[in-house]
């Protein structure tokens, strides 16, 4: 009885021993943790030597189904696996294919990814009403004219109408924002101190001048 335990425990702490050792073992091969990268990096143009970033592109997985895209200064970051194939793609630019090594020691990857440039010269297309410029004079020449037209063309072309017009037009956003500058300028301009008096302004006394020549004064 006393030699059967005694052999009992040595084989039991070598079975304890070798469960320490191939288990982690196990369960280092098994862990799928070990085999995600956090994939990022930046996405520059290389078709010129400033390396302007390439916002907005496309980050795929290939034959995976997922991916991201970047953000406006060209920075993506993605969680991807050890061999996956990431496909870069953007409008305007030819779609680069990159594989993630699969021998990496760390869990991190980064990237400066390249894309060039893939530009389209389409033809010129100019669009006329008529088929040719002989058909065109051919349909110029028979016009009739009428004197109901004249008289409409006439009175749109009237300087009193196109000033009427011209008084009721609003503003667009360009003009708009080009007189606000000015009259900020302006108030800059003279920043603390008075604004001069048209009364000491000699550009104001010749155009006053030219217009007593021309006689705006007079009373009509």
């Amino acid at each position: 009885m006393k030699s059967s335990s005694r052999s009992f425990f040595p084989a039991l702490i070598t079975l304890l021993v070798l469960a320490g050792t191939i288990l982690p073992a196990m369960a280092q091969t098994t862990d799928p943790d070990k085999n995600l990268v956090q994939f990022s990096g930046l996405i520059l143009d290389g078709s010129t030597a400033e390396l302007l970033p390439v916002p907005f592109a496309t980050i795929s997985v290939k034959e995976k189904g997922r991916g991201t895209y970047a953000d406006f200064n060209g920075f993506f970051s993605i969680v991807v696996e050890k061999g996956d194939v990431i496909t870069f793609s953007s409008i305007g630019y030819r779609d680069v294919s990159f594989q993630i090594p699969d021998t990496l020691k760390e869990n991190r990857y980064p990237i400066v990814q390249l894309m060039s440039r893939d530009t389209f010269n389409l033809p010129e297309t100019v669009v006329f009403p008529w088929p040719s410029k002989e058909h065109f004079k051919i349909e110029f020449l028979a016009m009739d004219v009428t004197s109901d037209m004249q008289r409409r063309a006439l009175e749109n072309l009237a300087q009193e109408n196109l000033a009427r017009g011209r008084e009721d037009l609003a503003y667009d956003g360009v003009e708009s924002a080009s007189y606000y500058l000015r009259q900020q300028s302006n108030a800059f301009y003279h920043i603390g101190q008075q604004p001069p008096m048209n009364i000491f302004n000699p550009l104001s006394w010749a155009k006053f001048f030219e217009a007593w020549k021309r006689g705006d004064f007079k009373k009509k």
